[in-house]
């Protein structure tokens, strides 16, 4: 048996057999041919030990002992019987019997393993007297039959087990990656060529370690088979133990070698528990404090210092850890992580849910489908961009005395931070106005923003009028930039300068910077993401807190409709008090995308929430154009159009002042009869045209509407409560 040509055949999950034709190669496998769910090849028993140690992607390894026709039981138990059992098992040592059958006449798999047994340990007894035993676990000897077309052939397993089972997992999450599949991942995902450069590698959701433990073993050349103490051969009559003694020393001394060139190999987990049981995984192969494991969340994953590598991960997929709500969302916190903090890196992303990978916002360079246990799945491959280079920090200046415009300034910030600060935590205000314009000298905004990684500060300046000197306006913005920082105790990089001029149109709305950086933070029961860096406004508009309260409290049961919808955050809160769906309308896919995120924050997915592409002006008047019949219906609408628009209806403008009773008409003929229409905007000396407005009550709120921080700006926005004053034959 100990020949040189000996018929082995290595199992593989589908999908990997050319991986595993390329590894047994270079193992020094002849003859190689890829089949179905595994590769045949030739060698001698130290090639088929040497798989069976190295070997990073296969099953198990069959050594064929016999083929021959089978088209009923009693040939199947002759042709068993045939071979000579004394040769492989002692008398009294155990056995399993593996069988699959497939397009044959004997169709019951339980019913062949019998057959096979019997024909074995009627031959010891008949030969010896006594008779081997069944050992399902851990016997010396494991046959594997495969039947398929009434033609078996009879292989001894000489894994004994699958391979997959490397002996290292002390214990596993839920649904865990098998480790031949990681290193498959590794595999493809280049990972050796990375780590022989010195590459590091990072798993943000680690879950037990699977894919960091099995690119630690690639990387520092150690035989995945090592840390095992059971294979199918050593209970084997035909063992040849000198060589397998010999394998292992090699193994060992290479492992040796390898661990002192081990790059940087990195897990992070958001479950303390999963980065427990990682340690002990990772203890387990040997690799104990050779591979660092975090508790982290994947909103504060930071890819460890140096040179990019290889980032990968296995998220969530719906399946076996059951659907979650947040998914949607989790692959939309993983692309921005992704995209804003590991420029330059290779990704790879392997799910079961590629419908949710359009969330990373990504373009992958390629794709490799396979499967995970019974689960189709899909390998997503990216060379993430380097990042862009960063915006010069503000210019603050050095310390020193402060001039007296300055101490007049921290002094007043000081009394605002005092006095807003106890109403804010009284009415639990996580973002607020801190200042707005209260010394005419300083002609400032700045508003405080609480959110769940600490806190930021957006200082907006507003243009001074011509009659100011320039310099004067840059002394006193000097001024702002070195009494902030001191008065809030806040680093400069959580400071964030913006520069107000008069806006028209979509001007305020226009991209100033790419760093796709949100942060969430909380408004009432919401979460809502803001971005600092990107746009002069950060997707939050604050004036409008109590506004939004009110919608949320006329939600509930209603179906809710936000025109101009900006980035949702109107749409949260009406969801959250108990909208029966809603309707999301913006004009930028930019925006639209953001309110999406913002409701998958919250736990809002499905078909419930729809968001619309659209110039509001002419979708409203489409919708409004309809016979009473074929309107969309809504119980509750927030109108919040901008001062000044440009459009292809109205002659290329809208104004507000001017075009607003056409606006609220069409949007009232949406309503459902006991429906509300919430309608505000911004500008100052707006005058509502109630006249025009016969049919409809309109309520003045805009006094109730105004929260603390704005107090001193009553004009910051006006606000109207709207209803049909009674039912009219349209509805």
């Amino acid at each position: 048996m100990h020949t040189a040509d000996l018929e082995l055949f290595a199992t593989v999950p589908r999908g990997l057999e050319p991986l595993l034709a390329e590894e047994l190669r270079g193992l020094g496998a002849e003859a190689v041919q890829p089949g179905h769910a595994g590769v045949g090849f030739r060698g001698g028993i130290e090639l088929a030990y040497r798989v069976c140690l190295w070997s990073r992607l296969a099953s198990r390894v069959l050594l064929l002992l016999g083929a021959f026709p089978a088209p009923d039981p009693d040939r199947l138990y002759a042709g068993v019987r045939k071979i000579d059992w004394s040769a492989h098992l002692d008398p009294e040592g155990t056995l399993a019997v593996d069988f699959t059958t497939a397009a044959s006449a004997i169709s019951h798999s339980h019913f062949a393993a019998l057959k096979v047994k019997d024909a074995i340990v009627d031959q010891f007894r008949a030969v010896a007297g006594v008779r081997p035993s069944v050992d399902i676990a851990h016997p010396d000897v494991r046959i594997n039959g495969y039947l398929f077309r009434d033609r078996l052939r009879l292989s001894l397993d000489l894994s004994g087990e699958s391979l997959h089972r490397r002996g290292y997992r002390v214990s596993g999450l839920q649904a865990p990656l098998k480790e031949n599949l990681a290193a498959a991942l590794l595999l493809l995902a280049g990972w050796p060529e990375r780590a022989a450069a010195g590459a590091s590698f990072f798993d943000p959701m680690c879950g037990s370690g699977t894919l960091p433990i099995e690119a630690a073993l690639m990387a520092a050349d150690c035989a995945p088979g090592l840390t095992r103490g059971y294979f199918g051969f050593l209970g084997w009559r035909g063992h040849a133990a000198a060589a397998w003694e010999s394998l292992r020393a090699e193994a060992e001394a290479r492992r040796d070698a390898g661990l002192e060139r081990l790059p940087s190999i990195t897990g992070a987990d958001a479950d303390p528990a999963a980065v427990a049981q990682a340690l002990e995984n990772a203890a387990g192969a040997g690799l104990a404090g050779r591979i660092e494991f975090l508790h982290r969340p994947l909103a504060r994953t930071e890819p460890p210092p140096g040179d990019p590598g290889l980032v990968l991960v296995n998220p969530p997929y719906g399946e076996r850890l059951g659907a979650e709500a947040g998914l949607a969302h989790l692959y939309g916190e993983l692309g921005r992580v992704l995209k804003t903090r590991f420029g330059g890196w290779r990704a790879g992303v392997f799910t079961g849910n590629p419908a949710l990978v359009h969330r990373l916002r990504l373009d992958p360079e390629s794709t490799r489908d396979l499967n995970n246990g019974a689960i189709p799945c899909r390998l997503f491959l990216y060379q993430l961009p380097e990042p862009a280079a960063a915006a010069p920090p503000l210019p603050l200046p050095p310390p020193g005395p402060l001039t007296p415009g300055a101490e007049m300034l921290a002094n007043r910030l000081r009394k605002n931070l005092r006095h807003l600060g106890r109403w804010a935590r009284r009415e639990g205000v996580d973002c607020w106005r801190l200042y707005d314009a209260d010394l005419p000298e300083y002609a400032l905004a700045v508003d405080l923003y609480h959110g769940e990684e600490g806190r930021w500060v957006v200082l907006q300046e507003y243009a001074p009028p011509r009659t100011v000197d320039p310099e004067r306006a840059e002394a006193r913005l000097r001024d702002a930039l070195a009494v902030i920082p001191q008065v809030l105790e806040l680093p400069p990089e959580r400071l964030f300068l913006k520069r107000r001029q008069r806006q028209k149109g979509a001007a305020q709305y226009e991209k100033q910077a790419d760093s796709g950086e949100f942060i969430a933070v909380r408004e009432g029961p919401a979460r809502l993401l803001v971005n600092f860096r990107d746009y002069l406004d950060t997707g939050l508009f604050l004036d409008h807190r109590i506004t939004r309260a009110r919608l949320r409290e006329l939600a509930a049961g209603r179906r809710f409709l936000n025109l101009f919808a900006y980035t949702g955050a109107a749409t949260v809160h009406a969801a959250l008090g108990g909208a029966t769906a809603t309707t999301t309308v913006d004009l930028s896919n930019t925006y639209l995308d953001w309110a999406r995120r913002n409701l998958e924050l919250n736990g809002f997915t499905g078909g419930g929430h729809e968001f619309i592409q659209a110039d509001c002006l002419e979708w409203l008047a489409r919708e409004a154009g309809y016979p009473p019949g074929r309107r969309r219906r809504y119980g509750l609408i927030f109108l919040d159009p901008p001062t000044f628009s440009t459009s292809k209806r109205m002659e290329g403008t809208f104004d507000v002042q001017r075009d607003h009773v056409g606006l609220i008409r069409q949007a009232a003929a949406l309503l459902e009869p006991d429906g509300v229409l919430i309608f505000s905007n911004n500008f100052r000396r707006f005058r509502l045209d109630e006249p025009a407005l016969a049919g409809l009550a309109a309520t003045d709120i805009s006094a109730a509407t105004i929260p603390e921080d704005f107090a001193r700006n009553p004009r910051i926005h006006c606000c109207w409560e709207i209803r049909r004053e009674s039912v009219t034959s349209d509805q």
